[in-house]
């Protein structure tokens, strides 16, 4: 740990096969992108969240996560500029969290692989369906589509964390 970032701590090391490969060995990968959903910005949590000042619907959001959950062709949930084989993806779990007395919103995800800004498109569409710009049940007909219009817009990577690989 000495030689790495102070932001980066090794916490365990193993033996792997000599093919093992950090991505296409995992078998999912959890995600959480978090919006400080507050009416001021927050100066201390400015690199690590999205700040959205509206207010939000969680039970419209509540409603529309179980939509993306299963085997999915998720082209509608893919930014331009990947040259991926497939876009079909399992989503394991997706969840929204709120942190008791804090205006944070934790989105869970878990995934056996994610498309290029997958996740930043999903808690967008997400974002909207909170809006009332989308209702939840549209979420079945965007994913059908396979069309990026029809989705909601790509928020900015402050709010994303890697939070584990699952081998």
């Amino acid at each position: 740990n000495s030689r790495l970032p102070n932001d980066i701590a090794v916490k365990d090391a193993k033996i792997v096969p000599e093919d093992f490969h950090a991505q296409f060995s995992a078998k999912s990968k959890i995600y959480i992108y978090r919006i400080y959903n507050a009416p001021f910005p927050s100066p201390l949590l400015r690199n690590y969240t999205y700040f959205f000042p509206l207010a939000l619907n969680i039970s419209a959001i509540l409603k529309a996560l179980p939509f993306f959950i299963g085997t999915h062709d998720f082209a509608a949930f893919m930014a331009s500029g990947s040259d991926v084989k497939s876009t079909v993806r399992k989503i394991e779990r997706l969840e929204i969290h709120k942190r008791q007395n804090m205006d944070l919103l934790e989105f869970k995800i878990q995934a056996n692989g994610f498309l290029y800004n997958m996740v930043r498109i999903i808690v967008g569409t997400l974002v909207e369906v909170g809006l009332g710009k989308i209702e939840p049940e549209e979420i079945k007909s965007i994913i059908k589509s396979k069309r990026r219009e029809n989705a909601g817009r790509t928020l900015p990577p402050q709010g994303l964390c890697l939070r584990e690989v699952i081998y």
